[in-house]
């Protein structure tokens, strides 16, 4: 006889179904996992025989083999545990066999037959769904598969045995409830900015478009502190962008307690972090910070420490939104559609350009530093200022300065022309940056005096064709801030000033 068991695989955030095929037949004793499975997998074997023995079942002295089918796809992962175990238990008619077929199984068991949390249920529950299955998983997810929907059946179980009484009739597993991490007011508010209005102005633009940015100053400018309180004035993450956030964070396993936070993502790695730490990778190929930082922002402190392949890493996500990730047997996705935040020194002593200070090397300390960002990356970047020491007088006699609640106001005023503007479109697109060329062409097209100052800054500075477009969309972010219907001279002149960093390094590719 054989049982079978559905669960999943993962592949980038999509749940693959994979077929548990148990059989126990007569010959010598053994237990054999087949069907590509790596180690954890294999050594689930242990783990599945200790559950049972606990649970008061112990397995007959037959050969047991298992089959994970289709066999050519790579199994990882520890949450082949349950369906392995679920699988042996209906083939020893512990359980009623058929009661299996409709649901998706996955979970780790722990020696005495509990279940254990496991990463990817979220997407794996989403799967079931699209199969019109159930899903039973570890209790602690319950609250995280419950998103996928309000009707598919979930059985959220603590033990085995607490599962196989549910499937016998004798005890009855509650549906668990969807499960959203409490919103606790404790970001970092604008108010304590002291100083630095122009780059209090570039933030909001840069919040209110979605646009990139990158702050230039001395050490204790403040470039730091301004970006931690990015996330005090972005709006929430609406339902399709929360369900996006949490399938990532469910395959990285960072969702606590299966609890979904409608906050957008801050993830701020060190200047060390490697290329498969940014962008992914690894051997099982999971999902890196630009991943992670989906829907949200991505700070990337001292930007010119960072190595020049990792930093060149970042070109293609910002292009296209997502990161794909090749190795030999297979092709992963992940969406990364994030707003990058970095801050640098303007050299390496950190002083050029300050008064008072002459650095020894001259401006060959500034240009050796900077020209550590590639052109193709800064070009990237649509907002690119200076953020000067803030001066002892703005520190002793501070004016006063506007908290975070107000200028979240006005970036959530913007936001909301923006999608509605988008979505008479027919797009499925949030913010300006996001916008493809042809279309900001259409919605960002300057009055006569705009697109004159516009040629002629292109002309004289030899602007790519990509900073041109990313000029439209800052200088369209300008003009719904003001609530204007159309681009005019004075939202292009100061989307334009955003591009000063440009002009000092090597023109584009």
């Amino acid at each position: 006889m054989v049982s079978h068991v559905t669960t999943v695989a993962f592949e980038g955030i999509e749940a693959l179904p994979v077929d548990v095929q148990v059989q126990i037949a007569s010959g010598l004793p053994s237990f054999t996992i087949v069907g590509l499975p790596d180690k954890a997998v294999a050594e689930s074997r242990e783990r599945v025989r200790a559950a049972l023995v606990a649970s008061g079942l112990s397995l007959p002295p037959k050969r047991i083999t298992v089959n994970l089918a289709p066999a050519d796809l790579p199994k990882e992962g520890s949450h082949y545990d349950l369906p392995i175990a679920l699988g042996l238990m209906a083939a020893l008619g512990a359980v009623p066999a058929d009661a299996l077929l409709d649901y998706v199984v996955l979970g780790e068991l722990a020696l005495d037959g509990t279940i254990s949390a496991v990463a990817g249920v979220l997407p794996a529950a989403i799967g079931a769904n699209a199969l019109s299955r159930g899903l039973v998983c570890p209790a602690p997810c319950g609250p995280e598969a419950a998103w996928a929907s309000g009707e598919m059946d979930i059985v959220a179980g603590r033990s085995l045995i607490a599962l196989a009484n549910h499937f016998k009739g004798t005890q009855v597993i509650s549906r668990p409830e969807p499960a959203i991490r409490e919103a606790i007011d404790d970001l970092p508010d604008l108010v304590d900015i002291k100083g630095q209005e122009s780059a209090r102005r570039a933030l909001e633009v840069a919040a209110a478009g979605g646009h990139n940015m990158l702050m230039v100053g001395p050490p204790g400018a403040g470039k730091s502190m301004l970006a931690s309180r990015l996330p005090s004035i972005l709006p929430p993450l609406a339902p399709k962008e929360l369900l996006e956030v949490s399938m990532i964070a469910s395959i990285a396993g960072s969702l606590a307690g299966g609890r979904l936070s409608i906050r957008r993502p801050f993830r701020a790695p060190h200047h060390s972090a490697s290329m498969a730490a940014l962008v992914g990778g690894g051997i099982r190929a999971r999902p890196g910070e630009v991943s992670l930082s989906h829907n949200g922002v991505l700070f990337l402190d001292e930007l010119p420490e960072f190595s020049a392949q990792v930093l060149d890493s970042l070109r293609q996500p910002l292009e296209a939104g997502e990161t794909t990730i090749v190795r030999a047997n297979h092709r992963v996705r992940y969406p990364s559609r994030f707003q990058l935040v970095a801050a640098m020194n303007p050299c390496r002593c950190g002083k050029a350009g300050e008064p008072g200070h002459t650095c020894r090397r001259g401006p060959r300390c500034v240009d050796d530093y900077q020209a550590r960002i590639s052109g193709p990356l800064l070009d990237r970047i649509d907002i690119q200022i200076e953020v000067p020491a803030v001066s002892a007088s703005d520190l002793i006699r501070p004016a006063p300065s506007e908290p975070s609640a107000v200028v979240a106001a006005r970036v959530a005023a913007a936001r909301a022309v923006q999608h509605d503007r988008f979505a008479a479109l027919g797009l499925d697109v949030r913010t300006n940056a996001a916008c493809s060329a042809s279309v900001i062409e259409e919605i960002a097209r300057p009055d006569e005096a705009g697109a004159r100052l516009l040629r002629d800054f292109a002309d004289a500075t030899r602007m790519s064709a990509r900073g041109y477009h990313r000029v439209l969309k800052v200088a369209r972010t300008l003009a719904d801030l003001d609530g204007a219907e159309r681009v005019g001279r004075i939202h292009l002149a100061e989307a334009l000033s955003y591009r000063g960093l440009s002009d000092r390094l090597p023109a584009a590719a």
